[in-house]
Parts: C-alpha cells; sequence; structure tokens
C-alpha cells in the first residue's frame, strides 16, 4: 500500500491554482516509460458529485490489463475541496481520488481517468495532474473533446482522427466501437499517445468506453449513495 499524500497547502482559489499547474506542467513525460498496453495492471479513476451536501465519492478500480478481470477496487468520500471552475476540475478531484488510491494494495499500473490529459487548455488536465503527482503512467479517455477540432474518424474500430488545438495535434478522436460515437483519448504522464490509444482499445472489447473507467463510474456512484446522510465535512478518505 503507497500513501498517495496530497502536497501541502492546497490551493482554494483560482489564482493560486494556476499557479500550481504553471509550476507542475514542465514535470509532465510523454516518454512511454509505462507498461505496454495489455500487460499488467489497468486502473480505472472516476468520481460523482453529491451537489447539495458538496460531497464527491472517488473509486478506482485495478483490472488485471490481459484478462479484464477486477483485482482490487477502492473508494474515498470527502468534502469537495475546490469550487466549479472550467479548466481546474483536477482540484476539485484529486484529494479524494488520492485517498482512494492509497487504500489498494495492488500496483495501480496504468492509471485511466474519465477525462483529459494534456488535452487541455492549459495542457494540464486531470490525467497529467494526478500523474506528476504520484508518478503513475495515466491518460485520459472522456466522451467530449472538450474545446478542441477534429474530423469524425472513419466508421471501423481503431479508426482515428487528430484532436486538434490550431495545427496542434492534443489528443485523438478513437472509433471504440464501428459506427458508434468515438471517444477522446489523450497522453497524460509517462504514456505516449500511440500508447493511450492502443490501451484503449484493449480496454474496449464490448463496450465504447473502456472497462476499467465504465466500472469505477458504477462504483463511485454506488459509494456516493451509501455515504448519503453521513456529514459532508468529514476530510477526503473518512468514508468508503
Amino acid at each position: 500500500m503507497i500513501d498517495y499524500r496530497l502536497p501541502e497547502a492546497w490551493p482554494t482559489d483560482d489564482e493560486t491554482a494556476l499557479a500550481v499547474q504553471d509550476e507542475l506542467r514542465p514535470r509532465v513525460l510523454l516518454d512511454g516509460s509505462g507498461p505496454p498496453p495489455g500487460t499488467g495492471h489497468v486502473t480505472g479513476v472516476d468520481v460523482a458529485y453529491d451537489d447539495e451536501r458538496d460531497v464527491v465519492a472517488a473509486a478506482v478500480v485495478v483490472l488485471d490489463a490481459a484478462t479484464l478481470d477486477v483485482v482490487e477496487e477502492a473508494t474515498a468520500v470527502g468534502a469537495v475541496a475546490f469550487p466549479y471552475v472550467p479548466g481546474l476540475l483536477a482540484f476539485r478531484e484529486i484529494p479524494t481520488v488520492l485517498a482512494a488510491l492509497s487504500r489498494l494494495t495492488a500496483d495501480p499500473g496504468v492509471v485511466v481517468c474519465d477525462g483529459y490529459g494534456v488535452a487541455h487548455p492549459r495542457r494540464f488536465g486531470l490525467a497529467s495532474h494526478l500523474g506528476v503527482l504520484t508518478g503513475l503512467p495515466t491518460m485520459g479517455v472522456a466522451k467530449n473533446p472538450f474545446t478542441f477540432t477534429h474530423e469524425a474518424p472513419a466508421a471501423p474500430r481503431g479508426s482515428a482522427s487528430p484532436l486538434l488545438d490550431g495545427a496542434e495535434e492534443v489528443g485523438r478522436a478513437l472509433r471504440t466501437r464501428e459506427g458508434v460515437k468515438p471517444v477522446f483519448v489523450s497522453a497524460g504522464h509517462r504514456v505516449t499517445l500511440d500508447q493511450a490509444c492502443a490501451h484503449t482499445l484493449c480496454l474496449t472489447p464490448r463496450y465504447r468506453l473502456p472497462e476499467s473507467t465504465r466500472r469505477a463510474d458504477a462504483l463511485c456512484r454506488s459509494a456516493l449513495r451509501a455515504a448519503a446522510g453521513r456529514s459532508p465535512s468529514r476530510p477526503p478518505g473518512a468514508a468508503g
């Protein structure tokens, strides 16, 4: 079990959060030093909110990358640590995600976030931020392209087209099911874009979305329901 500690003086305002992004962004590595697709473990990360109580639940689900069987799972529930600001969502989610990751005994392997890595206006979305803080290889698989443009990929599974910010490729629209809306893949940390797409295809043998984050989505929603009625003032990791 690894204690993924939250940095001291976690930002609570936009200005400080933007400064933290500027400080940490140069530490992102896109060198592909994580495990190859289809090997080791893959961990899905997702969060769910109870906006009325300002509570967030995080779930992490570790899968065997070859079989997609569940190896381990963990949850944490805590108070929302940051206001809703587009482009700064990582500051709302990371405290509770780190609490959930700290409950794992298995090696997380590659961490797949329901969101963005470098496909982010400041090139530092949740996947990149989480990777830099933990040292884990990370990537993002999102349901929509955020603010970036793309051409529709060809219909067959595995087809892809660049996700563009001007002329810069920040990710890819990837078809995981033939004729079904693509997902939007970006590298986070220690993973190349090609590897991120390959991991995504390994994780989508039946559905549009990766098994890792599909399972994490169901688990965090279950944890949020189970926490109903508990005090939202508890710190991240107080329940789950």
